[in-house]
């Protein structure tokens, strides 16, 4: 992964996630690009006879505050030993970061950013979630790919090879559910050409899919979950699939990497 894209702000997680997309630069010899949005749309509002108007000083404000956090991130990041740029956007997260990683090989969002699964249907690119509530450092130790032998999961495979070459354990874990689609064993197969020696874990269902495939993840202490991310509909308002949803929301779920 050459090209990474990661979205800068002034929220409690900004830091893990840019020391998370540094050190996967680092690890893969890559340039970093840092993106600073100030969404113009926050800052338009309603008179009561239907018109819209644009609160100028606020906006000027937020502009403001955000050039000088673009111009700290450029200081900080000229010390370090990763090629960078810093991009300024106006527009708002999901769409901003969905055309700015157009040509990226992988965006990084926080979990608690609210549009991570949002993002991951609105984007070819990978996206990697970091959880937040650890620093999450590279090469990774442990991870699992979630396996249900559909095209998603197969994209997710692909664009987590980088991510899974030096992991000490590899693990490929499916629930049985459904026939069709790829086997478990063609992604086994898949990853040992790329050099990646992974194990199969076959859990027979125990409640949700989403439940089933968490317990297996945490007896497994991974550190990152390689996943397809699903939709229910094309609609994008929190209509995310259940395993989606479930390992967005949930507060021990481990960092994901999502591919749609």
């Amino acid at each position: 992964m050459r090209s990474i894209l990661v979205a800068a702000d002034s929220k409690p997680g900004s830091d893990l996630r840019l020391e998370a997309a540094l050190g996967l630069a680092r690890q893969s010899d890559g340039h970093l690009t840092v993106l600073v949005d100030t969404p113009v749309s926050r800052y338009l509002s309603m008179d009561p006879m239907g018109g819209g108007y644009l609160v100028a000083d606020a906006l000027e404000q937020a502009r403001d505050a955000d050039d000088a956090m673009a111009s700290a991130l450029e200081a900080r990041l000229s010390r370090g030993d990763v090629p960078f740029d810093i991009l300024r956007s106006e527009d708002e997260p999901v769409p901003a970061l969905a055309q700015a990683g157009m040509l990226a090989d992988l965006v990084v969002v926080s979990r608690d950013d609210r549009m991570a699964g949002e993002l991951a249907l609105s984007t070819r690119t990978p996206v990697l979630v970091v959880a937040g509530t650890a620093p999450l450092t590279f090469p990774i130790r442990r991870a699992c790919i979630g396996w249900d032998g559909g095209e998603q999961s197969a994209t997710a495979l692909r664009a987590a090879v980088p991510v899974l070459r030096d992991c000490q354990m590899v693990k490929v874990v499916t629930v049985a559910e459904k026939s069709g689609g790829f086997p478990p064993t063609d992604a086994l197969r898949y990853l040992s050409r790329h050099g990646i020696h992974a194990e199969l874990e076959e859990c027979e269902r125990r409640g949700s899919t989403a439940e089933t495939l968490a317990v297996a993840v945490g007896q497994s202490h991974a550190e990152l979950l390689v996943m397809g991310a699903y939709g229910k509909s094309r609609l994008r308002e929190m209509l995310f699939g259940g395993v989606t949803a479930y390992f967005l929301e949930e507060p021990s779920a481990p960092n994901l990497l999502l591919a749609h």
